[in-house]
């Protein structure tokens, strides 16, 4: 590995430091390999290929104001929040022509040892305690150039970690690619001696540098901007983060006093409704067909629904269905 630069990022959102790891891929000279350190505030970031609306639980994300942001590399979805520790390193990927991703966790896992914690790597792109997940990582191969980057669950809100990616099974059909959802734990229980998310910091970037040369990098203020371009036109676009995801079949199924059961079966193509129907035991005056040829062509969305209903009486396509209901149904 080249002479290392590290960039010890201070910025907790999502969009902007993946927007960093990108500008530091593509931009940063190749003389140099970089490790970056890195937090995010609550966010769930999917992998490239993935489905954003199968890999959330989506009325949970939104009450939480929780960030969802696609990043460059394939793998399954990850939370993140002020309780996680994300790193990558962005080097020369020499001859390899496949992703090897044991290389660039094996410095982690040497520091936790010399913290005493037996951590291993498990499977396909884990690291674990004990058997249990605290670590996913990911890589981008490009032009002979490697990013790989990972999660560290130092002493993250694992129930809301649960809770942020779950999504029942029978709700959805996706095209794209399903996470595995595996059992986690934090670092910090299994420590030798108690430290702070800070300190461990501290810590990993100092055994960094001690294996691998070199020194300290701040961004230019050129550099500066191009990330909050890249920010603002990709990781925090709608475009990118649910647009680019791939077909999927969404099924949505709910009992409402007076009504009857209402299920809506939407397909959804590059985050957009692109056919829409109504099933149930539900009573109709006119039929639900004209109030799903409103719907389609929309993303949905909890707003942009709303405001395609905003003058329309639900309740003459499906009776005793309000709008209230109708939007609980399809944005829940």
């Amino acid at each position: 590995m080249a002479e290392l630069r590290v960039l010890d990022l201070d910025t907790t959102d999502a969009a902007w430091n993946l927007a960093a790891e990108q500008t530091v891929f593509d931009c940063l000279p190749r003389a140099y390999s970089y490790f970056m350190l890195w937090q995010n505030r609550s966010a769930v970031i999917i992998g490239k290929y993935q489905n954003a609306l199968a890999e959330i639980d989506r009325s949970f994300v939104e009450e939480n104001g929780i960030q969802v942001v696609r990043r460059l590399s394939g793998g399954g979805a990850v939370y993140h929040d002020l309780g996680n520790l994300n790193f990558t390193f962005v080097t020369d990927a020499g001859d390899a022509e496949t992703l090897d991703l044991r290389a660039f966790c094996r410095p982690v896992l040497r520091t936790l040892e010399k913290m005493g914690v037996h951590a291993e790597l498990n499977g396909r792109n884990d690291m674990t305690i004990a058997g249990k997940k605290f670590s996913g990582n990911s890589q981008y191969l490009r032009g002979g150039r490697i990013m790989h980057h990972g999660t560290i669950l130092f002493d993250s809100k694992l129930d809301t970690v649960e809770r942020a990616l779950r999504v029942d099974p029978d709700k959805i059909r996706a095209k794209g690619t399903a996470s595995v959802r595996s059992r986690v734990t934090n670092v910090r229980p299994y420590l030798r001696e108690d430290v702070t998310l800070a300190e461990f910091r501290a810590l990993l970037k100092e055994n960094i540098l001690n294996e691998n040369p070199g020194g300290p990098r701040a961004f230019t203020d050129a550099e500066l901007a191009h990330i909050e371009t890249l920010r603002r036109e990709r990781y925090a676009s709608w475009e990118w983060n649910f647009g680019a995801s791939p077909p999927c079949t969404l099924l949505k199924k709910r009992r409402f006093e007076g009504c009857g059961t209402v299920e809506a079966r939407l397909d959804v193509e590059h985050g957009v409704i692109r056919e829409l129907h109504f099933l149930g035991d539900f009573f109709s005056a006119e039929g639900p067909e004209p109030l799903a040829a409103l719907l389609t062509g929309k993303k949905p969305e909890r707003a942009e629904l709303a405001a395609a209903t905003a003058d329309v009486d639900v309740s003459r396509f499906i009776h005793g269905l309000s709008r209230d209901m109708l939007l609980a149904l399809l944005c829940g």
